[in-house]
């Protein structure tokens, strides 16, 4: 986290509101936010530092099997997931163990991806983070964040060569002499008490609601960008379908 506050020090101005009540910390807490870029996890982790706050993230497998990161990741006891095989099921359980066990809260991005929506406001969203939370009992705070998508570009889906990399830490490398503002907001703590893991209908409903809430604290941080992003980013792609939840 030290070393992450630094980074992000580095590449552009931090600027966090809103928090998580006294309340809740200590005990089992879901952190939902939008995915907007490939450098907005460390982002996020240097947010939560603000707010006294030492998330673990739910990552996808392949960053466990690597030999640095994924020694680093195991110890800081973060939460593999192994997308598309038969495994990814065992996620939920993983999460909810987490959860349970640990007073420290797990941060997702309810889409499962960098969004591609056209203006870049979240796309419809899984209902994961929904059961997750209503299968642990677990707080759910949403975050929404703006700006780190300037912080570096997309780039590719995989990284294959010293070319893609290069392409990757020249836009970063730019990033450091523009220093965007990097903005992050913690939202209101979701009710989710009403809803039930049992009942058919409830984790799209949660899901909902979720994705809402990011969105609704997405507006003021972008509200002079309500339409397409002013930072244009040739590699991005996109979709076709506009955010159901945008405003």
């Amino acid at each position: 986290m030290r070393v992450d506050r630094a980074i992000v020090g580095l590449t552009g101005r931090l600027e966090v509101t809103g928090d998580v009540p006294d309340a809740l910390r200590g005990k089992p807490l879901l952190l939902a936010a939008n995915h907007i870029g490939n450098i907005d996890a460390l982002v996020l982790i240097a947010a939560c530092r603000t707010r006294r706050l030492a998330p673990r993230f739910l990552a996808t497998g392949g960053l466990f099997d690597t030999p640095v990161l994924g020694r680093m990741l195991r110890s800081c006891r973060h939460v593999r997931v192994d997308r598309g095989k038969t495994t990814a099921g065992e996620a939920l359980g993983r999460v909810v163990a987490a959860l349970t066990s640990d007073p420290h809260p797990v941060l997702m991005y309810p889409e499962g991806r960098i969004t591609l929506e056209p203006d870049m406001w979240p796309e419809h969203g899984k209902t994961g983070v929904a059961r997750m939370a209503l299968a642990s009992g677990a707080t759910v705070v949403p975050i929404s964040q703006w700006g780190a998508h300037e912080a570096m570009c997309y780039g590719m889906v995989r990284v294959e060569s010293a070319h893609d990399v290069w392409i990757l830490l020249a836009s970063w490398l730019r990033a450091l002499v523009r220093r965007p503002k990097l903005k992050v907001h913690f939202g209101a703590a979701l009710e989710l008490g009403d809803l039930s893991a049992d009942r058919v209908g409830d984790a799209a409903r949660a899901r909902d609601r979720i994705m809402r809430a990011i969105t609704a604290g997405l507006v003021p941080l972008r509200a002079d960008e309500p339409g397409a992003p002013k930072h244009h980013d040739p590699t991005r792609p996109a979709t076709d379908k506009p955010s159901p939840w945008r405003p």
